[in-house]
C-alpha cells in the first residue's frame, strides 16, 4: 500500500491501546484531569464495573464552553505551552491525549460550568463527531460519561475481566488517588450504591483517618512517621515495622510530586532499607511521599505515566535508602520505646495462634513443669555472656526482681523472671509480659556490632594467589575504569587488560570463597544501573549475619538473672533489635489486658 496519512479517528484508537487498558485508566485519566483542575471533591460512579458507564464528576473549575470541544481533539491542552514547560511538568496531565482516546473507543459525554456561569454546557462524542455545544445544568465542575467502553473495538472488550475484577481495579485506584490527595473529598458507587466514601484530610487526625481507610487500622498502628530532607529532596509519610509484612506487595503507596507511580529505582532503595530486618519472601508496606523539583525528574516516559525519570537518579536512591534505613534504626526496644500492647509481638506475628497452656502455679513460686527453669543467682552454670554489661541496673531484693515500690519504673522490657526450655526468657515490665528469643535477640545484637567494626574499620581485601581473568562487555571494562576507585573501596584491585576484560588481583577478605568474576559483573551491573552498588554491601551483610548467628547463644544454654538482664538491655541499646537478622521477632509484648483475656477475668 502507497504511504498516506491515517484518519484522526483511528490515530486515537491506536493511541488508545497505549492509554486505555480497562475502565481504571479510563479513572485514572479523568480524574487526574479533575485533580489538575483543583477539584476538592471527586465523584466516580461505575455500572458494570465501568464497562458500561464510568462517570466522573467534580467540582473544579471547569471549560469554558468554546473550549469543550478542544477538549476532546488530538494533543490539545492547557497545561504546557512550550519545550520549557513540558521540562518542569507540574500537573499530573500534560498530553493532551487523554479524552481524545478515550473518546475514540467509547460513547462519551462531558458536561462542564465555570464559576460564576449562568449554566453548564454539554457536548458529545460518537465515532469521532463531536456535536455542537448545548446547553446543560449542574453546578461548577465537569462530568464525564463514558459509555460501552471498546464498543467499537470488540477485540479489546473481549479482553475486560468480570465486572468484580474491573471495579477492584477502579477501587484500588480510588483508594491510591485518596492517599495522595488527602485535601480532596472522593466517593465511590458500584450500580448505583456507594462502596467508598473518603471525606477529606486537611490535618494528622484526619489524615491518619484515611490512611487507616485505606490501608487498615493495623497498618496506622505500626507506622512510623516519615520526614526528612536532604537539599531539593523531601520525603515524607509512613512506613510499617518489619514486623507488620505482607505476602504481597498490596500496601506499597509511592508518590512523586502528588504523582502515584511504580519506580525501580524507588523499588530498589526499599528493598535494600529492608533488606536485613524482613523475614524472606515477605513485603514492607509504606506511604510514601517523595518531593523533587519539577525540572530535576522527567515524566515524559510512559505513556500511562506510570514512570518517571530522575536527572540524578543515584542522588534519590541513596536519599530514600538513607531516609528508610534511618527510620528502621530507630525500631529498636530503647529508640522508640514500644507503646503498651504495640511492641512486636503485641499481637502473634503474622496472624499466628499462641498457646495458652498453663504455666506457674499461681499460689508458689516453684514451677509446676519442668521446662520452666526459675533461675537464681547462683544456681545457673557459670557462663562469662559476652553481651554482659557493668553498667546493668541492680533492682532491689532478690537477683532480677521488679522494684516493689515503682513497677512504672521499669525499662521497657522490664526484669528477667526465668528462662523457659534454655530458649525464652520471661521478664516483666510496666506493660505485663516479655517473651524474648534469647538466640534471635543475641544474634542481632552480634550482628550490629560486627557492621559496626566492619563499618569503622573499612572493607579489608586480600590479595589472590592467581589473579582472575573476567570477562565482560565493553561498557563494562569502561565502568570499571571510570569507577575504580569505587571499587578500590569496595575491597576490589581491577585492571583492565583488554576492550572486554578484566584482571581480578583482589577481593575482599570476608568474600574470598565467593566467585570473583560473578561478584565483579554484579557489582558492575549494579553500577550501571543504580549509579552504584550496595550488593557487597548485602553479600557482607550475609556473611556478617552467619558469623552473628554460630557466634551467638544457642538454645537449651542456662543463663542466670543477671545474664538475662543483661541480654534485655542490650535489646533496649541495639538498632533494629525488633527482628533478627532474618527477619523473624525477637520478643512479644503481653500486656495485661491480653492476659485477663487469655483466663477470661472480668467476664
Amino acid at each position: 500500500m502507497p504511504i498516506r496519512r491515517l484518519p484522526e479517528n483511528l490515530v486515537n484508537q491506536i493511541a488508545a491501546g497505549e492509554v486505555v487498558e480497562r475502565p481504571a485508566s479510563v479513572v485514572k485519566e479523568a480524574v487526574e484531569n479533575s485533580l489538575d483542575a483543583g477539584a476538592r471533591s471527586v465523584r466516580v460512579a461505575l455500572e458494570q464495573g465501568g464497562k458500561r458507564l464510568i462517570r466522573i464528576e467534580d467540582d473544579g473549575k471547569g471549560i469554558n464552553r468554546d473550549e469543550l470541544a478542544l477538549a476532546l481533539a488530538s494533543h490539545a491542552t492547557s497545561k504546557i505551552e512550550g519545550l520549557d514547560d513540558l521540562e518542569a511538568v507540574a500537573t499530573l496531565g500534560f498530553r493532551g491525549e487523554a479524552l481524545a482516546s478515550i473518546a475514540s473507543v467509547s460513547r462519551l459525554d462531558i458536561a462542564s460550568r465555570v464559576k460564576g456561569a449562568e449554566h453548564g454546557w454539554r457536548v458529545e462524542s460518537r465515532g469521532g463527531e463531536v456535536s455542537e455545544p448545548a446547553p446543560a445544568p449542574g453546578g461548577p465542575g465537569t462530568r464525564l460519561d463514558v459509555r460501552d467502553l471498546f464498543y467499537n473495538v470488540p477485540a479489546r472488550r473481549k479482553f475486560l475481566r468480570a465486572d468484580r475484577t474491573e471495579f477492584n481495579h477502579v477501587d484500588d485506584l480510588v483508594r491510591r488517588l485518596a492517599l495522595g490527595n488527602g485535601h480532596v473529598a472522593f466517593e465511590l458507587q458500584h450500580n448505583g450504591k456507594v462502596v467508598r466514601s473518603l471525606p477529606p484530610a486537611n490535618d494528622d487526625h484526619t489524615m491518619q483517618r484515611r490512611l487507616a481507610a485505606v490501608c487498615g487500622d493495623d497498618f496506622l498502628a505500626h507506622a512510623l512517621r516519615i520526614d526528612a530532607s536532604a537539599g531539593p529532596l523531601g520525603l515524607g509519610g509512613w512506613v510499617a515495622e518489619p514486623r507488620y509484612n505482607r505476602a504481597q506487595a498490596d500496601r506499597q503507596f509511592f508518590f512523586v510530586n502528588g504523582r502515584m507511580l511504580r519506580d525501580r529505582v524507588v523499588a530498589h532503595a526499599v528493598r535494600q532499607a529492608f533488606r536485613d530486618v524482613l523475614f524472606h519472601g515477605r513485603h514492607p508496606a509504606f506511604v510514601l511521599f517523595l518531593q523533587v523539583p519539577h525540572d530535576q525528574v522527567d515524566v515524559n516516559v510512559h505513556p500511562q505515566k506510570h514512570e518517571v525519570r530522575f536527572r540524578n537518579q543515584r542522588g534519590v536512591h541513596d536519599f530514600i535508602f538513607s531516609s528508610l534505613y534511618r527510620a528502621l534504626a530507630d525500631t529498636g526496644v530503647g529508640h522508640g520505646a514500644p507503646r503498651p500492647g504495640t511492641g512486636p509481638g503485641a499481637v502473634p506475628p503474622m496472624g499466628e495462634a499462641m498457646d495458652t497452656g498453663a504455666g506457674l502455679d499461681p499460689f508458689t513460686a516453684v514451677p509446676r513443669q519442668g521446662g520452666l527453669a526459675v533461675a537464681p543467682s547462683g544456681i545457673s552454670e557459670p557462663f562469662s555472656a559476652p553481651w554482659r554489661s557493668p553498667a546493668m541496673p541492680a533492682p532491689a531484693g532478690q537477683p532480677g526482681a521488679m522494684p516493689a515500690d515503682d513497677p512504672e519504673s521499669a525499662p521497657p522490657l522490664g526484669y528477667a523472671l526465668a528462662q523457659l526450655h534454655g530458649v525464652y526468657i520471661l521478664a516483666q515490665n510496666a506493660a505485663g509480659l516479655v517473651l524474648v528469643d534469647m538466640h534471635a535477640a543475641h544474634e542481632r545484637i552480634t550482628y550490629e556490632r560486627l557492621k559496626a567494626a566492619q563499618a569503622a574499620e573499612g572493607i579489608r581485601s586480600q590479595t589472590l594467589l592467581v589473579p582472575v581473568g573476567v570477562t565482560v562487555s565493553e561498557r563494562e571494562a569502561d565502568l570499571a575504569e571510570a569507577h575504580a576507585e569505587r571499587l578500590s573501596a569496595l575491597g576490589f584491585d581491577c585492571d583492565r587488560t583488554g576492550p572486554e576484560t578484566l584482571l581480578v588481583r583482589k577481593m575482599p577478605t570476608l568474600l574470598s570463597k565467593a566467585d570473583p568474576s560473578a561478584l565483579v559483573t554484579d557489582v558492575l551491573s549494579d553500577i550501571a544501573t543504580h549509579g552504584d552498588s550496595r550488593r557487597l554491601d548485602s553479600e557482607l551483610d550475609e556473611v556478617l549475619s552467619g558469623m552473628a548467628c554460630h557466634g551467638s547463644v544457642r538454645a537449651n544454654r542456662r543463663l542466670d538473672i543477671a545474664e538475662m538482664n543483661a541480654l534485655l538491655r542490650d535489646m533496649e541499646a541495639t538498632e533494629r533489635s525488633a527482628q533478627c537478622n532474618h527477619g523473624r521477632p525477637t520478643w512479644v509484648q503481653l500486656d495485661m489486658g491480653a492476659l485477663d483475656r487469655l483466663f477470661l477475668r472480668g467476664r
